[in-house]
């Protein structure tokens, strides 16, 4: 017998509306089901049996990461279906620089009201990037949080956990002067810098559900919204090739922060601002926001997602195994001696 909760609602938690949405959610979490999974939703903890054959010394990864003030967008334009992506994404793209194959992905929702059809369409994100990612979403937690939250708001985040053969992690220590670093595109913003976007756009008051001169009938909307990439196979393939030296996710800090948190010390990455493809998105945040170049690379991606180290001799072979993949890869620059971190030329 299920406790009908007409107390507990009263005071604002509707326990019913929690039983629909994991009953709504088990489908999507179904589809993301990969060998090694033994539970179902539902249960206390989600239950996964790896495999390491072939393995000599297996080493787990983890990664946790929200979608941030993005989630502000769903809200003003009544779209959920995609953040979930990005929650997935921002896991898991960090966890495969270090080589690391995804296994399992949880995640959490808190909202102010459970509204069972929002959560699912919430959860169908989830699931649509744990398929992207290769990976089995085995558990998660819906708190409905009235008096913390507003009715119609939510926040949103996760826990990935891969593996890796330790003689496979890659060794930033090997980055040499010289090296090349190769630039994997972005699909926009991602999930970074979105309280910078959201104050440059006055994103509250204005209408961002209409068409915006330039982006092919897309809203601001729509384009600030497209999800997160996820790199996972084409990550994962290279490192096959034995090619890769290091690899960066470009996410909150943008280049200054992260390229070289890929290179040793006394390393610099040398990037060609002439080479990097800006998307056009990026290029009406600088001019709407009035904002320097330095702020734009310190905040966002600009059209880089990833970046990858490798010898100049397998810069080619890198690039290759990466567009095999779809990633139209290509060189934004080197490494050099200097303790800038990064230099943009």
């Amino acid at each position: 017998m299920k406790n009908s909760g007409t107390g507990y609602k009263a005071a604002g938690v509707d326990i019913t509306a929690g039983y629909r949405a994991v009953e709504l959610i088990k489908r999507h979490a179904a589809r993301t089901a990969t060998p090694g999974v033994i539970s179902g939703i539902g249960g206390f903890g989600g239950l996964f049996e790896p495999d390491f054959t072939g393995t000599d010394h297996p080493v787990l990864v983890s990664g946790a990461d929200g979608v941030g003030t993005k989630l502000k967008l769903a809200f003003l334009t009544g779209r959920h279906d995609t953040v979930g992506v990005d929650c997935v994404a921002m896991c898991v793209n960090d966890i495969i620089c270090c080589g690391a194959k995804p296994l399992f992905f949880s995640d959490y929702i808190a909202c102010g009201k459970t509204v069972p059809e929002r959560v699912a369409e919430i959860v169908k994100g989830v699931a649509d990037g744990c398929v992207s990612a290769g990976c089995a979403l085995i558990g998660g937690e819906t708190a409905e949080m009235p008096g913390f939250y507003g009715e119609d708001e939510y926040d949103l985040a996760g826990f990935a956990v891969g593996a890796v053969d330790k003689s496979k992690i890659p060794d930033i220590g090997a980055v040499l002067s010289g090296d090349v670093l190769i630039a994997l595109p972005s699909s926009g913003a991602h999930s970074n810098g979105f309280s910078l976007i959201r104050r440059v756009f006055d994103v509250e008051n204005a209408d961002i559900n209409a068409p915006l001169a330039g982006f092919g009938g897309k809203s601001l909307g729509e384009i600030l919204l497209t999800p997160t990439k996820i790199y996972v196979k084409p990550i994962l393939a290279l490192f096959e090739t034995g090619a890769v030296k290091a690899v960066s996710h470009i996410t909150g800090g943008g280049f200054f922060e992260n390229i070289p948190r890929s290179l040793p010390a006394g390393k610099t990455a040398k990037i060609e601002r002439a080479a990097v493809r800006v998307p056009e998105i990026f290029e009406l945040i600088s001019k709407t926001g009035k904002l320097g170049e330095d702020e734009m690379f310190g905040t966002f991606n600009m059209g880089v997602g990833m970046t990858v180290v490798v010898s100049p001799q397998d810069a080619d072979r890198a690039i290759g195994a990466l567009k095999e993949n779809g990633e139209e890869a290509y060189v934004i620059g080197t490494v050099a001696e200097g303790d800038e971190g990064v230099r943009i030329c």
